[in-house]
């Protein structure tokens, strides 16, 4: 077969191949002419000429002849030639096409030599970049750990404080039980088995000893609010002065900014006689004491420093500031302290059994002075008070928030919701509850379906107090019971809102099962949703679910707002809601009803009759039965009016003041007219006008706001009032049952109590107006010097919604912090509510608030503006998107990432945060590719900034398993959905249950506490525990001297050979490893073995745990020989224990054929590496990891045995497999499976590997 390239144009040229040696070029016609005039043509001589003569007929015959003969002859020479040449041709297309086959073989077997070398070579780099992942993720845990331990070693000394207070208190207690001849039980003195301590076999059971302890959050400040008491004398007035002039408010705003409120507690010296009281109540409410001395005492400075450094002075951190003598020829130092200074510093000293007491002596100026006060005092508040971690320079460093998904909520809510509770359970009320505590359990224990529960009486009737009382019941009687309660305070405050009630009962179920994702921020969404929630977690949660709602009438529209209750609730679900009589809904009468009668006369008696014996009260008999007469009406027996009657009549000290107002109390009829004869009260006791006038002022203020109000800003807007001044009065306050305190807020204890306050100082809505405008401005203020808090944007847009001032009200809300705020705190439905009351559209609103951005970034140059300019982008873009606005939310989106990977850097953790909320906008824009690619980038630089197992990994992770479940992506989901669930598991152990490091730093200060005993075999645990802890801190040698102690007592009260000893010894092997002195963890575990062989049974896990670790240590230092028995030993331990075809032993074979190998002795290695991979694949599976990695460790064997083809075939199914795992970016966890084959524990020290010099 010919080419293209054999045909030939007319035109060209060709070469005659047939003709005599060289041919000569010839061109060939355009048209072939006939072949008979061809012939007549060559018969031709010369043309014939006119007249010319023909030869004969034969003759031409004859040439004719001669010439076809010599013709034929020469056409046959020709046939005969091309023939032999298509014969040749023939011959060597053959030969050409052979040629071509042999060359298309070899082309493709060096495609497949390239296309392997080629995966060998994907395959050294994947592995040599899973060894630097693994060496990055190591080296960033090791740093985690470090700064975490850092937190719990300076940030929370209170919590040993308080038990050391409790210990004083047992003390006291078992001295007056022995004191009355009660003998008391030692279990250090009984023999039996019980008190002896279990094996730790390894780190992950120590930890799980530690996290048994009840997660009780501790409250370091009282009421949200930093109390620094001051005490001072003359002398160091001036230091004083310097202080609160100078420094303090930089306190306060660091304290607001965090959402704290600062406030310095001080009492004159010369009026300090005036307010005894009143100062060990403020002692005993401080979070820091702070004590200014020269030489010179009062006896009111004696008295503070005895109730605050030597009664309690590990309730709080306590700081002493002595002035030297500063002037020529005074002596310094502790000689120019007075007798009785040196005399009082003594018993500080004495007092101060843990050394918490920071004393600062100082020789300088005033100023200076106040300085080093301040630098002290900002330390304690930054790191005992608030836990902050700093830097050495003082710094506070950023820490990492807790993973609260896209779900923003407000934490001052959360704790207002806990003070309420906590503040009603210490309620000291004498009321029997009994009866209707019983009836509620037997409401809550009927059989399902059961619909709400409603609790109903008068107003005071004591509805909250039965069902706190209740809570704190099933609480303590009930563990496995999931109880969520919501105490609603005054109409149209937070408390009150229906979606934040609903969404904080949804994210504290939702964090019961670690994840709080997906939960939408629409308010009618959130309302809708929240049944469904309910019926999901319900199906998860193996006990009960009680919710309870107090006051629940008291939110607006609360029969259309939680519609949720009148459908059917799950089976082990219960819901518990107390309402007024009178404002009780009709649909909600229907349900199951508890209702509260009032006191009887018995009741009303023993009310009365208790709080008259503690305040040392007495009644004549003439004056019982009068009260007896009074309290017989419905409104006039109910348990507030009887309690308030009581504090009315004990309040009184005289009997003819006592007298006197037991006559104006029979003539109040009903609550809010006794709360208007308790302002008259309180009005007498007040010594002048301005104080009168200022409580009448601070009442209509809390009645005016929307939450209530501070002491701070009391004082801030009262200038001419004194603090000592404002704490008498808030403590007759208190006292009276009027106000109390919340999140650090003055508010009203009782709705009685506010309308008492309307009836009596705010006659008509013109006061109300002048009080709120008073508000508006002293906020409008701190908004015009960028003082944003929180408590700027819970009040200031409500105060002017309610003043109708709607062009005001825009300007607050384009103010982006005030909106940021709002948002970020979860108050959603109100900024919303805001522009909607404005009458902004969703689109308006969106363009004032870019046009506000525009113009806010035209002064941003710095780079913490450009950051605040980052979050505010951000802010907006997950306000649009939960509005709806999509196409409008990515543009701020887009525009707050470029400025974080510009200003910050590509890989920063908050690049990933705005990577995720963008994909976040375009999921519900169904663009899934877009939000892929965006989620693996996120996920990426999440891990690179925090390691594999983060909360924010976690996110991620989740993120993605949605979005697959979208595109119905269903297996690749589920793996992201494992991983993320075993990383919160993860997470939520190590923090102990979400509660952070805070459990386990509480936990070592109990332990340490602990061990203040004599020696006994609970000590030596605890004291194991403690090494454990700080060794997982990474505070080695803290952790050697609990271990060391340990050790020894244990050897001391249990014996040498005893295998508590043994646990000792391994945990000091491990230790040791750690340091990298590896000859002395070497002697430690072979004396650990040794214990255990003689103590244990030979196929014991305990023994199999010291033998594996020895063996690893052996084989890292090179010493194999030694090492094989003890694998093989091992692996017949676990093959006792667990069985032949337990993975455990799969590990044991795949470790001891390691070592084979490392000895060159591949035939013996062989059958062990065959043998596990069956273990494997019959208890895990073909495709698990752990098969992989054995297939691999098989290849190598047999590419050193030579057997290419088979290491190749193995290689090949081990990469298929590790293919079919998920990727780094789709959830892949690192394999706890070295490529050596020891399998090391997460917590468990990783030996390094030996280096041969």
């Amino acid at each position: 077969m010919g080419t293209a390239s054999s045909l030939v144009s007319p035109g060209d040229l060709i070469e005659d191949g047939y003709g005599a040696e060289g041919g000569e070029a010839c061109e060939i016609p355009v048209e072939v002419k006939p072949k008979a005039r061809l012939l007549r043509s060559s018969f031709r001589r010369a043309p014939r000429g006119i007249g010319a003569s023909f030869k004969s007929t034969g003759s031409v015959e004859l040439e004719y002849a001669a010439e076809y003969e010599r013709l034929r002859k020469d056409y046959e020479i020709f046939r005969v030639s091309k023939n032999n040449e298509i014969a040749s041709m023939q011959k060597k297309e053959a030969k050409l096409d052979d040629e071509n086959k042999r060359l298309r073989a070899e082309l493709q077997a060096l495609q497949k030599t390239y296309q392997k070398i080629l995966r060998e070579k994907e395959s050294a780099l994947e592995a040599k970049y899973q060894a630097m992942e693994r060496a990055a993720t190591f080296e960033h845990d090791r740093d985690k750990v470090k700064r975490q331990f850092k937190i719990f070693r300076e940030t929370k000394e209170k919590e040993i404080q308080d038990l050391l207070r409790a210990r004083r208190d047992l003390e006291s207690k078992l001295q007056q039980l022995q004191a009355q001849g009660i003998q008391l039980y030692d279990p250090a003195d009984s023999d039996s088995d019980d008190n002896r301590t279990s094996i730790t076999n390894d780190w992950d059971a120590a930890v799980a000893s530690l996290l048994q302890v009840s997660p009780h959050v501790s409250q370091v400040l009282w009421s949200n609010t930093v109390r620094c008491y001051l005490i001072y004398t003359q002398e160091t007035r001036a230091e004083l002065h310097a202080f609160v002039q100078t420094h303090s408010s930089g306190l306060k705003r660091f304290c607001e900014g965090l959402g704290h409120f600062y406030l310095n507690v001080c009492f004159p010296e010369e009026k300090a006689a005036l307010y005894t009281e009143e100062r060990k109540m403020e002692i005993e409410r401080s979070s820091v004491c702070v004590l200014l001395l020269k030489s010179s005492l009062s006896s009111f400075v004696v008295e503070d420093v005895e109730e605050a450094f030597v009664k309690c002075p590990d309730s709080r951190p306590l700081l002493v500031y002595l002035k030297m003598g500063d002037r020529k020829g005074e002596c310094g130092g502790a000689s120019s302290l007075s007798p009785a200074t040196r005399e009082l510093l003594e018993r500080v000293n004495n007092a101060d059994k843990t050394a918490k007491v920071k004393v600062v002596d100082h020789a300088g100026s005033a100023e200076d002075g106040a300085a080093l006060i301040y630098t002290q005092l900002e330390k304690i508040i930054k790191q005992e008070l608030l836990g902050l971690e700093m830097d050495d320079s003082g710094v506070v460093e950023e820490r990492e928030d807790v993973y609260s998904g896209d779900v923003l909520w407000d934490l001052h809510d959360e704790q207002e919701q806990i003070e309420a509770y906590q503040n009603i359970c210490s309620t000291a009320a004498n009321h029997s509850f009994q009866k209707y505590i019983d009836g509620l359990n037997d409401m809550v224990a009927a059989p399902p379906p059961t619909p709400p529960l409603l609790v109903s009486g008068g107003p005071g009737s004591g509805k909250s107090l039965l069902l706190a009382k209740w809570i704190e019941l099933q609480q303590k009687h009930s563990p496995n019971t999931l109880i969520l309660y919501h105490f609603v305070g005054r109409p149209l405050s937070t408390s009150a809102e229906p979606v934040l009630i609903i969404k904080r009962l949804t994210v504290k179920l939702l964090q019961h099962f670690w994840s709080i994702s997906g939960l939408s921020m629409d308010p009618c969404k959130i309302l809708e949703e929240f049944p469904r929630w309910l019926e999901r977690l319900s199906a998860r949660h193996h006990g009960n679910i009680i919710i309870v709602i107090d006051s629940i009438d008291q939110i607006q529209n609360a029969e259309r707002h939680m519609k949720w209750l009148i459908d059917p609730l799950p089976a082990n679900v219960r819901v518990l809601v107390s309402v007024n009589v009178e404002t009780c809904p009709q649909a909600w009468r229907l349900w199951p009803t508890l209702h509260l009668d009032p006191l009887n006369p018995r009741e009303v008696r023993s009310v009365i009759n208790t709080a008259c014996v503690n305040t040392d009260t007495k009644l004549t008999k003439d004056q019982e039965k009068k009260l007896e007469r009074h309290c017989r009406s419905a409104s006039t027996c109910n348990a507030l009016y009887v309690s308030l009657l009581a504090r009315l009549l004990t309040h009184s000290r005289s009997s003819l003041s006592l007298e006197k107002t037991l006559h104006h109390c029979l003539s109040c009829q009903d609550t809010v007219a006794l709360y208007r004869l308790c302002f008259k009260v309180a009005l007498d006791a007040l010594n002048t006008d301005r104080e009168r006038n200022a409580m009448k002022e601070l009442l209509c203020l809390v009645c005016a706001s929307h939450n209530g109000i501070s002491e701070s800003e009391v004082l801030e807007i009262f200038s001419e009032l004194s603090f000592p001044a404002l704490s008498s009065l808030l403590h007759s306050l208190r006292r009276l049952l009027i106000v109390t305190f919340g999140c650090g807020l003055i508010r009203f204890q009782h709705l009685q109590a506010c309308e008492a306050v309307m009836q009596e100082f705010l006659d008509g809505a013109r006061y109300y107006a002048l009080y709120r405008e008073k508000l508006i401005c002293y906020f409008s203020q701190q908004l015009s010097q960028n003082r944003v808090t929180w408590r700027v944007a819970d009040e200031l847009p409500w105060l002017l919604q309610q003043q109708e001032n709607r062009s005001k009200l825009q300007l607050s809300l384009l103010n982006l912090f005030v909106s940021q705020n709002l948002y970020k705190r979860g108050h959603f439905s109100e900024l919303l509510a805001y522009w909607q009351f404005v009458g902004k559209d969703k689109v308006s609103m969106a363009a004032e608030y870019f046009d506000a951005l525009k113009e806010f970034e035209r002064g941003c140059e710095s780079e913490a503006s450009m950051s605040k300019l980052a979050n505010l982008y951000e802010t907006l873009g997950r306000f649009l998107k939960d509005l709806g606005l999509l196409s409008q939310a990515v543009a701020p989106l887009q525009r707050s990432l470029e400025i974080r990977e510009t200003a910050l850097d590509p890989d920063h953790p908050s690049v990933a945060q705005s990577l995720h909320q963008l994909a976040g906008v375009y999921i519900q824009w169904r663009k899934f590719g877009n939000a892929e690619q965006l989620y693996k980038q996120a996920l990426e630089i999440s891990e690179n900034a925090y390691g594999a197992e983060h909360c924010s990994v976690a996110r991620e992770l989740d993120s993605l398993s949605l979005l697959y479940q979208k595109q119905n992506k269903y297996e690749q989901a589920e793996k992201l959905q494992k991983r993320s669930i075993k990383i919160r598991q993860k997470m939520a152990r190590q923090k102990g249950h979400m509660y952070g490091f805070t459990l386990l730093r509480r936990r070592a200060l109990q332990l340490e506490e602990l061990t203040l005993g004599k020696d006994s075999a609970d000590c030596a645990k605890t004291l194991n525990e403690l090494g454990v802890l700080y060794y997982l801190q990474n505070n080695i040698d803290a952790a050697k001297v609990f271990l060391m102690r340990s050790l020894e007592m244990r050897q001391r009260v249990l014996g040498t050979d005893h295998p508590d000893c043994a646990q000792s010894l391994n945990n000091l092997a491990a230790l040791h490893c750690e340091r990298r002195d590896y000859e002395s963890a070497e002697k430690l575990y072979e004396r650990a073995l040794d214990i255990r062989k003689r103590a244990l049974a030979p196929d014991h896990p305990s023994l199999a745990y010291t033998l594996k670790h020895l063996a690893m240590l052996y084989k890292r230092r090179g010493k194999l020989e030694k090492a094989v028995p003890l694998y093989e030993l091992a692996l017949e331990i676990r093959e006792k224990s667990f069985g032949p075809k337990h993975p455990s032993v799969a590990t044991a074979l795949v470790n001891l054929a390691v070592l084979y190998c490392q000895l060159k002795k591949h035939s013996e290695a062989l059958p062990l590496y065959e043998r596990a991979l069956r273990v494997y694949e019959d208890s895990l599976g073909r495709l698990h990891p752990r098969v992989g990695e054995t297939l691999k460790n098989l290849a190598v064997l047999s590419y050193e045995e030579g057997d290419f083809e088979k290491a190749a075939e193995l290689y090949k199914r081990a990469m298929e497999i590790k293919e079919a795992e998920p990727s780094l970016v789709c959830g892949k966890a690192l394999s706890r499976l070295s490529s050596s084959g020891d399998t090391f524990s997460l917590r468990s020290p990783a030996l390094l590997p030996h280096t041969s010099r």
